[in-house]
């Protein structure tokens, strides 16, 4: 006899589907940078998000400070809304996106991908930080690896490359020294 399956066991016990071919996904990707660019004016990223979310935050709790600094100024001083931008709504489409397509191939569920030798709590406290770390550098690059390698990238900005070449040999440098988190 069957037993009825939960709500959580509906989304989370799903087969597994294989991965679309890589070559499609990034023509797809090329066609909706394109569509982005050609629809909003601006192209993907989504650390100008966090941003923005931030000086919202900051905006309800200290508007006159947020009026003051020229950096948060331009994204929400004044009556501006930091979040009424097309930015936001696209890193909110690739959120819902992401999950979507996650739910349709059966590869959404609650797991910690980590190395045998560290606890659930060393990876979390770990994969925070390298985030914190990340978003820091973004700010200081002017943008994230979306922005910078898919937006810049594809106008050909030589710092976009720049920045890009620089992203994946610092994380070559400093991948042998945190590889115990994985292996």
């Amino acid at each position: 006899m069957e037993t009825k399956k939960s709500f959580w066991q509906k989304i989370f016990d799903r087969p597994e589907k294989p991965y679309a071919d890589p070559y499609l996904g990034g023509i797809v990707l090329g066609l909706t940078l394109f569509a982005a660019l050609f629809i909003t004016g601006s192209g993907l990223g989504g650390s100008g998000t966090i941003g923005r979310f931030s000086v919202f935050l900051l905006d309800l709790i200290a508007p006159s400070f947020v009026d003051r600094v020229p950096d948060f100024l331009h994204w929400g001083g004044g009556t501006a809304n930091p979040l009424d931008a097309t930015l936001p709504v696209m890193t909110l489409g690739s959120l819902i996106g992401g999950f979507v397509s996650g739910y349709r191939g059966g590869r959404v569920r609650p797991e910690i991908h980590k190395g045998p030798q560290i606890s659930n709590r060393t990876r979390l406290t770990m994969a925070f930080l390298g985030g914190l770390l990340f978003t820091y550098g973004a700010r200081l690059a002017r943008g994230c690896t979306s922005g910078q390698g898919l937006s810049g990238g594809a106008v050909l900005s030589a710092g976009s490359w720049t920045i890009v070449f620089a992203i994946f040999g610092g994380a070559y440098l400093v991948a042998y020294f945190f590889r115990k988190l994985w292996i």
